[in-house]
């Protein structure tokens, strides 16, 4: 993993628009962010059983797999900023991939995921995912109960939806065990 504040320059979402200045674990930590390098399934079985995780499914976001159309429409869709009300946790079995997240002061935070990374993220966070410039990446998703894909796109309603005031107050007074 390798997680920096993201350049805000022009250019293809899936270049690393890296701005050379690092993000350390106590700043994703106080957001929220969890990071683990798991090289073993049965490590990722020990954190779902800490975790509480009942359910996984695994997903491959390639063109060679989704088609050319569908894999830009779902990379696209995937860059909109959005929250979860659920916990996300996702195991990079292959490939890689950026997760940008928010910062306290509306900055975007990019994390790069490679293979055998583990990124765990709390429910309310604004977030966006892409592919890097190879255009593939295979995931295990895991899941505390029954998936839910609702992503909802920042706007007014986020705002005052219980999960993100929940992360916010979360945020805002406390930080997680970084590791």
């Amino acid at each position: 993993m390798k997680a920096y504040w993201y350049d805000n320059l022009p250019g293809d979402q899936r270049e690393p628009h890296d701005s050379g200045r690092a993000a350390s674990a106590e700043q994703l930590s106080k957001l929220g962010i969890l990071h683990y390098h798991l090289p073993s399934r049965a490590d990722v079985d020990a954190l779902a059983r800490e975790r509480g995780y009942k359910n996984r499914d695994e997903i491959t976001i390639s063109p060679a797999t989704m088609g050319a159309a569908a894999y830009e429409a779902k990379v696209r869709a995937f860059f909109d900023e959005h929250l979860h009300e659920d916990e996300e946790i996702r195991y990079i079995l292959d490939g890689a991939g950026f997760f940008d997240v928010r910062s306290r002061g509306d900055d975007w935070l990019r994390i790069r995921l490679e293979r055998f990374d583990v990124m765990v993220m709390p429910a309310g966070i604004y977030h966006r995912f892409t592919t890097d410039d190879k255009n593939y990446t295979k995931a295990m998703r895991l899941f505390k109960d029954d998936p839910k894909w609702t992503p909802l796109v920042r706007g007014a309603e986020t705002e005052e939806n219980e999960y993100r005031k929940e992360y916010v107050k979360m945020r805002d007074g406390a930080a997680v065990e970084a590791h």
